[in-house]
């Protein structure tokens, strides 16, 4: 029965002797072995599984396949028929923790605003729950918050019962349940009754305490990101690891980073700008320079590295101080060609034309108009090779 299995019977025990009633090995070649009972608690419900050793030999993985649970191994045991486990304890106090306190943060969401939790995920560093909500403020989950750690503090029992599928009108669950053969109950007297196959410490104030990170939307959900008790304070070091390192690259207090911060991207904000006016008047210049170098009513050139939104600012600069010219610009990189053909107001040559002739060269891709064209494709020939092209589709030689 399920109830006899050792990670239910007595979820703080940490070392057992069991019997090997079956030795294989699994698709991969990785060997397994099936105990007559254990305390390594089988991957579920979104609780990893339990580490540990058999016989010194470490346990990778366990999960529950046709009815057997599997300790999957780092090497074969041998024929042993008896072995030693020991838990890793830390994994699985910490695993405890986190899935009582996930119990605990459902049921106030629930308490103080009927928010149902659809979904549950512990992971190596970060918990979470998805709400069947499409908005969370910040005022509920400051309220949540503190009713979850009301709870903690006031060390309550987490109590286990077994029950049958007739017995469950007695109490009043948190959510239907799915099964209904040994069905395991997880209750926090007058607070929360759910169905759990899950491991939990024997009261709430070894939750330690719980903190929420964040939250984000979800397939229509809402996300919440939260913390228990060893990872609060792995947490908090982190932050403060990261808020010091921030301290000093600013030169600013801890206090006032958030300042030193907001200074920091005012300044940004101010060189960005200055940077794309020098940008233009730059563009500005090439273009005067380009058009005196224009040769039967054609502005041509090529660039290393340019982008082609700097070849469509330059064409424009171009045809608007010229409308009797056509701009050819080709830009190359490492192995892709770029261009843009841009004709003046008073040109009557279609641009689309250029494109035509060019894009089969570079087996490319591009767009626009009659009066302005753009595309891009493989360097298959070089820059000025393309530009020639382009320029022999307007009928120039």
């Amino acid at each position: 029965m399920l109830k006899d299995r050792l990670y239910y019977a007595d979820p703080y025990c940490k070392l057992f002797t069991s019997q090997v009633i079956k030795a294989a090995q699994d698709t991969e070649g990785n060997p397994y072995v099936v105990l007559d009972n254990t305390a390594f608690y089988p991957t579920g419900g979104g609780q990893p599984h339990d580490s540990g050793t058999l016989n010194g030999i470490e346990v990778l993985t366990v999960e529950e396949l046709d009815d057997e649970i599997r300790h999957t191994l780092a090497e074969s045991l041998g024929s042993v028929t008896e072995v030693e486990g020991v838990l890793d304890w830390g994994r699985r106090f910490d695993h405890m923790q986190q899935h009582a306190g996930q119990h605990i943060l459902s049921a106030a969401f629930v308490e103080l605003f009927e928010f149902p939790t659809v979904s549950f995920h512990l992971g190596k560093e970060i918990v979470s729950i998805d709400l069947d909500v499409e908005e969370v403020s910040q005022e509920q989950l400051d309220a949540v918050e503190k009713l979850a750690n009301g709870i903690i503090l006031e060390n309550r029992l987490i109590e286990i019962t077994w029950v049958t599928e007739d017995e469950l009108h007695h109490y009043p669950l948190r959510k239907q349940l799915a099964v209904t053969d040994e069905i395991r109950l997880v209750i926090i007297p007058d607070f929360d009754y759910n169905g759990c196959g899950g491991t939990h410490p024997s009261t709430t104030g070894q939750v330690g305490t719980l903190k929420i990170l964040s939250t984000e939307k979800h397939r229509g959900k809402v996300r919440v990101h939260f913390v228990c008790g060893g990872r609060v304070l792995q947490q908090l070091q982190r932050k403060n690891q990261e808020l010091a390192e921030t301290s000093t690259l600013l030169s600013a207090p801890s206090d006032g980073v958030t300042d030193a911060v907001q200074k920091l991207l005012e300044t940004n904000h101010s060189l960005e700008k200055s940077l794309a006016d020098a940008q233009e008047a730059l563009l500005e210049f090439e273009a005067k320079a380009l058009l005196n170098q224009q040769e039967q009513g054609i502005v041509k050139a090529f660039f290393t590295d340019r982008t082609v939104q700097q070849l469509q600012k330059l064409a424009r600069l171009l045809v608007a101080e010229a409308e009797e010219i056509i701009v050819l610009l080709v830009a190359e990189s490492t192995n892709r060609l770029q261009f843009v053909a841009a004709r003046g107001a008073s040109v009557e040559t279609s641009m689309k034309q250029v494109s035509s002739v060019t894009l089969p060269f570079i087996n490319g891709k591009g767009g626009g108009n009659d009066a302005f064209v753009q595309g891009g494709g493989e360097r298959l020939v070089s820059a000025e090779e393309l530009l020639a092209l382009m320029v022999g589709s307007c009928g120039k030689d």
